[in-house]
């Protein structure tokens, strides 16, 4: 009888400490094996600072991250946290899929060290909460100063009529292309600065609603941006190039121009001397001004989450100062936090060039409508698959920018009549 007792004590005891044990989802977008590293490297230390809870981190290959992880939502396989671009954002908040973070920042001892920026875009839909950004991406143009004197080329391009000029020099070298171009995915935001930058505006749309994808700048941007590929300044496998082979392209010596986020320093600053490479401002157009994209990611806690107060715990985590910074430092994001602005790390050599950038009041950083929730879509598919047509001579640049204005027209006045 003593040992049924004892027998059934123990397995009550192990009942309790199953019921104890607690296992959060957390989900990588945006990955490389350096970023997961880091990761892991912070979430160790939140599952040290909460016995009894694991993290499975489940890293999306971020070329079909966007299919991969709607097919997981689809399947009910939802995480507790998830990594969050910003052109996601719209789409999973607008969809009640997102839990609001403003509870848990009321109480927070880290929100007033956040910046104003990164709460004004993390509440970028109805005005709430739905992310925290942890950085941001703005780009900039990295130029290869050993390729450009042996082109004869002096300095980099401050115009889009110099950048011309200096691909046409860099293509006379053998093996040597201009420009490390961004076909495949992500590559939205080379087609929407130059457009922008060639029609000396910004806004994307007019005040009915109307997108400006199919008017006369935004086209001669994009017949610009055509003329680049089909004219042979870039490798020509490049149509379908994504952020791995666009940096891989520049630090090999394969292209002499790219233009990308503080990120792509990590693989670069690694294997190319500093003396060998420069950050610049990105070429402006005919109007003056130059428009680089600044884009961000966050973390997000999904409506869905059963653990809901230690799904919280995990993003304060990462988002706080220590694990900010870590985490910002390795992947080379702008900062979030205040106090990772006096960092030494961001006041070395190798961010002046974007930090010029925003200094400079004719380069004007451009956010993506990203609030809109068919904006998803539109970058992570539809956009790529018509601007490879366009480069390839399938559709003109005019079919494009037509096929790019009907969709987003829609998607603006669909937005404009739910206000």
């Amino acid at each position: 009888m003593r040992k049924l007792i004892t027998a059934a004590i123990f397995a009550s005891l192990m009942a309790g400490s199953a019921l104890a044990d607690t296992k959060l989802k957390l989900v990588e977008v945006i990955t490389s094996p350096e970023r997961t590293e880091t990761l892991k490297s912070i979430v160790a230390k939140f599952e040290a600072a909460n016995p009894g809870t694991t993290v499975e981190i489940i890293s999306l290959p971020w070329g079909e991250a966007f299919q991969k992880f709607a097919t997981m939502v689809s399947a009910g396989e939802i995480p507790d946290v998830m990594e969050m671009p910003d052109t996601w954002l719209s789409l999973y908040a607008n969809n009640g899929m997102l839990e609001s973070l403003e509870p848990y920042l009321k109480t927070w001892d880290q929100t007033a060290g956040l910046t104003d920026r990164a709460l004004e875009l993390g509440r970028d839909v109805k005005d709430t909460a739905y992310m925290l950004p942890y950085g941001f991406y703005l780009r900039a143009m990295f130029y290869n100063k050993k390729i450009f004197a042996e082109a004869g080329v002096e300095g980099p391009p401050k115009t889009m009529d110099d950048f011309v000029a200096a691909a046409e020099k860099i293509k006379k070298l053998p093996g040597k292309y201009a420009y490390c171009m961004r076909g495949g995915p992500g590559g939205l935001n080379g087609w929407m600065m130059f457009g922008a930058t060639m029609a000396g505006d910004n806004t994307y749309f007019n005040a009915d609603g109307t997108s400006k994808f199919s008017e006369e700048g935004w086209v001669k941007g994009f017949t610009w941006l055509t003329d680049l590929y089909k004219k042979g300044y870039a490798p020509k496998d490049s149509v379908n190039w994504g952020f791995n082979e666009i940096v891989a392209g520049f630090y090999t010596g394969t292209c002499a121009m790219l233009d990308q986020d503080p990120d792509a320093l990590i693989a670069i600053a690694e294997r190319m001397d500093a003396a060998d490479y420069g950050i610049t401002t990105m070429p402006k157009g005919p109007s003056g001004k130059t428009f680089p994209t600044i884009g961000y990611a966050g973390w997000s806690m999904m409506s869905a989450s059963a653990n809901k107060d230690l799904s919280w715990k995990l993003i304060a985590t990462l988002e706080g100062p220590e694990g900010n910074i870590e985490w910002n430092k390795k992947i080379g994001a702008l900062p979030a936090l205040k106090a990772a602005e006096k960092d030494p790390f961001y006041a070395s050599e190798q961010f002046k060039g974007w930090f010029e950038e925003l200094a400079d009041k004719d380069a004007i950083p451009t956010v993506m409508p990203t609030y809109l929730e068919e904006f998803a879509f539109f970058k992570d598919s539809m956009a790529i698959k018509t601007s490879q047509e366009a480069m390839l001579g399938d559709i003109t640049p005019e079919e494009m920018a037509k096929q790019w204005a009907d969709y987003m027209t829609k998607a603006q006045q669909k937005f404009l009549a739910s206000k």
